[in-house]
């Protein structure tokens, strides 16, 4: 199947990232490099991007897509919670720009037999890096129900765990789940008829739940960010895209403590911490796509855009 790659959001990400010639941008969520081509033809001939994923089927997508642009290009397989260390092997500690979109894949979730699809039958994988050590099946076959129950509510936001935890452990006493359609057939089973009469599919939460949890995505969330608020230039720009309040939720607290990081009781006149600000956040509020954008491509719907400037601050690496 080919990769193919549809940026969101794609004007307001560079109206916010603002590359401009002679750049360093980081693409900390590369995929098959939709919004780092455009990134590449802003910075030009004397810009540097660097795109990082884990899938080596999207960076091969990128690596195809960015073939003739003019800047440097640098493709390196990693997680985006590892950017420090990315940014040194790469050269460049300290880019100017850093785009997060976080998330799968459409393309992810088109390739059936990567499990992310409650829509189609597959393996219960749904690891982002094919190598990864943990797998859903790997999950749901071995976690107990009480931990079953708390990532399905916590990463799902799913009312029902419980009740859907409970039938994870019933039914792996005699036969493991190892299909995306032995879960949905459970999740089913599991979750009152009346509450499957109306809203998303039932079982959206739960894959999702064990998505996030298979990949750390959180984790990794956080790291990332707080990466790029130590590692960007002063003056430059953070651009993060999200798709769930959960890491939407990330995102906007680390912005906000690097907009006002002082721990001074309000009582004080003067603030006596120490603590100066970093950032300069520029959407006080989350950016939606348009309503165009939302006809065109139904998947961008759910989509958040936060983005933040540097204003002062030790850089990281030095």
């Amino acid at each position: 199947m080919s990769y193919t790659h549809r940026p969101v959001m794609l004007s307001e990400v560079l109206e916010y990232l603002d590359p401009s010639p002679g750049d360093v941008i980081c693409d900390a969520t590369c995929g098959g490099g939709g919004h780092s081509l455009e990134i590449a033809r802003k910075i030009g001939e004397s810009g540097v991007l660097i795109g990082i994923d884990l899938d080596p089927q999207a960076l091969n997508a990128a690596r195809q897509n960015l073939e003739g642009v003019s800047c440097r290009v640098i493709l390196a397989r990693g997680n985006y919670g590892d950017m420090a260390v990315i940014l040194e092997e790469a050269g460049y500690p300290n880019p100017n720009g850093i785009l997060f979109d976080f998330g799968v894949s459409s393309h992810q979730l088109d390739t059936a037999e990567r499990g992310f699809t409650y829509r189609a039958e597959a393996p219960l994988d749904m690891r982002m890096d094919p190598d990864g050590p943990v797998t859903a099946a790997d999950i749901l076959n071995t976690a107990s129900e009480g931990e079953l129950e708390r990532i399905i509510r916590e990463y799902g936001e799913e009312r029902w765990a419980s009740r859907i935890a409970e039938f994870i452990v019933e039914r792996r006493k005699t036969a493991p789940l190892q299909t995306s359609g032995d879960l949905v057939n459970l999740i089913y089973a599991a979750v009152p008829r009346g509450a499957r009469r109306d809203g998303p599919h039932p079982a959206r939460r739960t894959f999702q739940a064990l998505r996030i949890a298979v990949n750390d995505e959180l984790g990794s969330v956080e790291r990332g960010i707080l990466a790029a608020i130590d590692r960007v230039q002063p003056g430059g720009r953070i651009v993060a895209i999200s798709y769930h309040s959960l890491e939407d939720r990330v995102v906007k607290e680390a912005f906000k403590r690097a907009e006002r990081p002082c721990t001074c009781p309000p009582s004080l006149p003067v603030c006596v911490c120490g603590k100066k600000k970093v950032l300069d956040v520029l959407t006080k509020k989350p950016i939606g796509p348009t309503d165009e954008e939302v006809r065109s491509n139904p998947r961008s719907r759910s989509a958040k855009l936060r983005a933040a400037r540097k204003v002062l601050g030790t850089l990281g690496g030095e």
